[in-house]
């Protein structure tokens, strides 16, 4: 199946940390940027992060940065989110996704494709 697969969320206590992992399945990552979004119960989706493909070049939503930090590892067709001094905020489904028309993080998306199925990502002492 040809997809995304997010892992490594998980209960943590305020101030703690979190990495999670997206991974390509059945395809490569090679020339994609690669978003990470969240969305917590009741609320609309976020974009929280980019890394594009060509530059490394990232993108962070206001509210992360400083706490967070994106990286690639092409080899092995993954992208990590470093989360950092995590706050009850933070709480929410994570995914990821592949930007399927850009290879460099734009301040808009192109379309996006190979959504992953979530990691459940919960913040509270």
């Amino acid at each position: 199946q040809v997809q995304l697969v997010e892992s490594g969320g998980g209960l943590v206590q305020p101030g703690g940390s979190l990495k999670l992992s997206c991974t390509a399945s059945g395809f490569t990552l090679d020339y994609y940027s690669i978003n990470w979004f969240r969305q917590a119960p009741g609320k609309e989706r976020e974009r929280v992060s980019c890394i594009s493909y060509s530059d490394g070049t990232t993108y962070y939503t206001d509210s992360v940065k400083g706490r967070f930090t994106i990286s690639r590892d092409n080899a092995k067709n993954t992208v990590y989110l470093q989360m950092n001094s995590l706050k009850p905020e933070d709480t929410a489904v994570y995914y990821c996704a592949a930007d399927l028309e850009y290879s460099v993080c734009r301040t808009r998306t192109g379309t996006l494709g190979y959504w992953g199925q979530g990691t459940q990502v919960t913040v509270s002492s």
